[in-house]
């Protein structure tokens, strides 16, 4: 009689003990899930402010690169400028006294690409400009700026396309270039139209 309710409560023990590990394992279960929701979340979160950090240091590395190029540009086109004809009274214009140094230096460099006319030969342009006549003319049909980048000698970066696709718009604006959809960059056809009657 007293073994046998030793054996059921020794059975009872063993019961209860089963059942209390098996909730310790089930609170720790829930306990390690929050704590790998929580954790995934904030993987989340910082996964979306990297994105943002990253687009950012995308578009500083691009304006830093776009604005060497420019300055570069300027640099090596101010001699030039004085030379022409039609563009010095603008210069003169910009040259009066100024608070912003180096506005004057900024405006050259704009002007550094002269109004296509009749007669004028492409040898007026800065080197670069040439480069890329020269690569619009012998391009099979319309062109984009990622196109021009590597055959004037350039790296296939974001910044050199970019500042790429301003001097075209720049040789479209000044009626060395045509630009009938966004984008895609022809020989301009009055210049085209004009050619054999130039010297």
């Amino acid at each position: 009689m007293c073994s046998g309710l030793l054996v059921s409560t020794v059975a009872v023990e063993e019961g209860w003990r089963m059942g209390s590990l098996f909730e310790e394992l089930e609170a720790r279960e829930a306990a390690a899930r929050v704590r790998v929701e929580g954790l995934e979340a904030e993987i989340a979160a910082m996964a979306g402010k990297l994105e943002v950090a990253r687009e950012g240091l995308e578009r500083l590395r691009i304006a830093r690169e776009t604005v060497a190029e420019v300055m570069a540009e300027m640099s090596a086109d101010a001699p030039a400028v004085q030379a022409e004809g039609p563009e010095t009274e603008a210069v003169d214009e910009v040259r009066e006294p100024s608070p912003y140094a180096g506005a004057e230096r900024r405006v050259v460099g704009v002007l550094a690409v002269p109004k296509w006319q009749p007669g004028m030969d492409v040898s007026v342009l800065p080197r670069v400009y040439q480069d890329i006549l020269e690569v619009v003319a012998d391009a099979p049909g319309p062109v984009r700026a990622k196109q021009v980048v590597p055959r004037i000698g350039l790296p296939a970066q974001t910044g050199k396309i970019e500042g790429t696709r301003s001097k075209l718009k720049r040789l479209v604006e000044r009626g060395w270039l045509d630009e009938d959809e966004p984008g895609l960059f022809t020989p301009a056809r009055r210049r085209t139209a004009a050619s054999p009657n130039t010297s």
